[in-house]
């Protein structure tokens, strides 16, 4: 019988080392799923339109029972784990892997979350366009070449080339007809 007690100590320890990592990561997807919830409910909420703001719940919903599925997945392997089935530990890991792509796809696949990376997409244009025009203008003020100022540079050499060019050919065709003259 003491050849059994180690063994029945080290299968509690094994059991109660599995149980509590399965309710670390359980705990870790409920903080993931409320930080998820409240910037999706803060997104939603800067929605005014009905379609959108339906649109918007109906997506956090599908990636909610994306999420729930995964949750009910991961108990089914982890009892079938306490049952003697070999379960590679890989599997976990991808059932969430896979499970928050498919939550994320269904929430980016909604109107809302498209007019809110429209709008952030756009802010952000703004600002660069803003620090561009105030670095030009700290250039311009320090007299450093800005790069409008290269810009027009080349375009006027440019035009000067091809001005260049023309007066080359009008030029050529004077002596062309210079030499028939003589």
């Amino acid at each position: 019988m003491t050849d059994s007690q180690p063994q029945t100590q080290n299968w509690n320890a094994f059991v109660e080392q599995w149980n509590e990592q399965f309710l670390e990561a359980l705990e870790d997807n409920m903080e993931a799923q409320a930080q998820f919830v409240e910037s999706w409910s803060e997104t939603v909420g800067e929605v005014s339109d009905d379609a959108e703001l339906s649109d918007g719940v109906e997506g956090y919903a599908r990636a909610y029972e994306t999420w729930m599925n995964a949750s009910q997945q991961m108990v089914e392997r982890m009892n079938d784990q306490l049952e003697g089935e070999d379960v590679d530990v890989e599997e976990f890991r991808d059932i969430w892997l896979n499970t928050a792509n498919e939550a994320f796809k269904d929430v980016m696949s909604t109107t809302a979350f498209a007019k809110m990376t429209g709008e952030t997409v756009g802010d952000v244009l703004e600002l660069q366009q803003q620090a561009d025009e105030a670095s030009q203008e700290t250039l311009r003020s320090l007299g450093f070449a800005t790069e409008d100022d290269v810009v027009e540079i080349g375009d006027r050499l440019v035009e000067l080339e091809r001005r260049q060019h023309a007066v080359e050919e009008k030029l050529d065709r004077v002596l062309e007809h210079i030499e028939d003259q003589q």
